[in-house]
Order: structure tokens, then C-alpha cells, then sequence
């Protein structure tokens, strides 16, 4: 009777696990960060961070995040329809710049004839950029067009920027995350990032609006549910 007993206390312990596990994978799903994925219209020409300067045609591109550090996100920029990735770009929250009716922000400056370098994405919702990083040869171009400090990555992880990436975990997205981040100016002068950067302050971290309680309440039901019948069960076969 003890035996059969155990048997059965085991089975429910099983069912609550496995429930258990359910439940928290659900729970982490919701709370993952949001993609902000944005789709902009460009009516002509414009260049994004990459080899060199990358110069993407006039149309329609899906701007969306792929991986979001305290300090940084990493962005992703696809065609309309999302089946080409064009780049995987680096954007610091920038509390200096602004949102404004657009969903992108270009230099104001440029070279007769040549297109507009972004400067930075805003994110739907947010009242601040998200200013991105351009590799240090371009980035230097840019802040003597410009006349203004620009952030920079290394050249040697030009490259990186437009690799094929699917996951956050690639490896051409891991230096990424960890490089030491600098701006530089029109005279070529190394400097430190927050001389050009002011963080945003501090938000109370929220779930996103999609991270519903009703799944966590519907799972602990039947946790609660198979428990009950394992514990009839063994009360009756005693």
C-alpha cells in the first residue's frame, strides 16, 4: 500500500514540474524586450552605417531590434517585405536628441550630390534617439562634413555590420556588444563617449503590453487541477 502510495505522490510531483516549467517559459516569453520594429519610407537615397558608406535606394525598410543592452541596442535594418537584412547596427540612447514628427533623423549637413547619412532612430513611444554608430574612418568624414562629434565602433569591425545575422548570438554580433564605444571629432580628436551622449533617465522597467497575466492564471489552474485528481486518485486506490 506504501509503494502504491509513493507511486502515485511521485506522478503528481511530475505533473507539478512540468507545469512549473510550462509556466515559466511562458512568463519569460512575455517579458521579453519588444522588436520596435518600424517601417520608414525614404524618397531618396540614404546611407546607413557599413563598409565604407552604405547606401541603401530610395523605398520602404523594416527598422527592428534584435538585441537591447543597458547601454546599447543592436538594430536591424530589412527590406519591406523582411527578407533581406541590409545591416546590424549599433545605437546608443541619446537623451540629447530630441524626438520629433520623424522616425529617423539624418545630418542636416552632406556633400553636394551625396545622399543623407542617418544619425539616428527613434523608437515608437520614446521621447529620445537612438543614435547610431558609424565605423571610425566614415565617422570621422562625417564629423568634418558635419562639424560635430560622431560615435564610432573600430574599423575592423566594419565588416561585422553587415554580416548575415539571424540571432543575437552570432558571432559577428558578440563584439558588439562588448567593444568600447568613443566619438571623435572634426579635428580627429578621440573622445569619451559620454562627452557626446547624455543617457535617458531611469524608467521603472515594465512588461510589455502583450505580456498578459491570463496564461500564468489559466497554467496555475491545472497545476492546481492535476494535483487534485492526483491526490483523489491515491486517497481512493488506499
Amino acid at each position: 500500500m506504501i509503494r502504491k502510495q509513493t507511486m502515485y505522490v511521485s506522478r503528481a510531483v511530475v505533473v507539478f514540474l512540468a507545469l512549473a516549467v510550462l509556466f515559466i517559459g511562458v512568463s519569460t516569453a512575455s517579458a521579453q524586450f519588444p522588436s520596435k520594429k518600424t517601417t520608414v519610407t525614404f524618397s531618396a537615397p540614404f546611407e546607413i552605417p557599413g563598409v565604407d558608406a552604405q547606401v541603401l535606394p530610395a523605398g520602404s525598410y523594416v527598422f527592428r531590434l534584435l538585441d537591447s543592452l543597458s547601454d546599447r541596442h543592436i538594430v536591424q535594418v530589412f527590406s519591406k517585405d523582411e527578407k533581406q537584412i541590409y545591416a546590424t547596427i549599433l545605437a546608443i540612447p541619446n537623451y540629447r536628441l530630441k524626438a520629433t514628427d520623424k522616425t529617423v533623423m539624418t545630418f542636416a549637413e552632406r556633400a553636394a550630390g551625396q545622399p543623407q547619412a542617418i544619425r539616428a532612430w527613434f523608437y515608437p513611444g520614446d521621447n529620445w534617439g537612438q543614435e547610431f554608430v558609424y565605423p571610425k574612418k566614415r565617422a570621422l568624414e562625417l564629423a568634418k562634413l558635419t562639424n560635430q562629434p560622431i560615435l564610432y565602433i573600430p574599423d575592423e569591425l566594419a565588416s561585422n555590420l553587415v554580416a548575415p545575422i539571424s540571432t543575437a548570438d552570432d558571432a559577428p554580433v558578440v563584439p558588439l556588444k562588448t567593444v568600447t564605444l568613443r566619438a571623435i571629432t572634426p579635428a580627429g580628436e578621440d573622445i569619451a563617449l559620454a562627452a557626446v551622449v547624455q543617457a535617458p533617465p531611469q524608467q521603472v522597467a515594465r512588461l510589455p503590453k502583450t505580456a498578459s497575466t491570463i496564461p500564468g492564471v489559466f497554467l496555475m489552474g491545472l497545476l492546481f487541477l492535476s494535483l487534485g485528481f492526483a491526490f483523489r486518485t491515491s486517497c481512493a486506490r488506499q
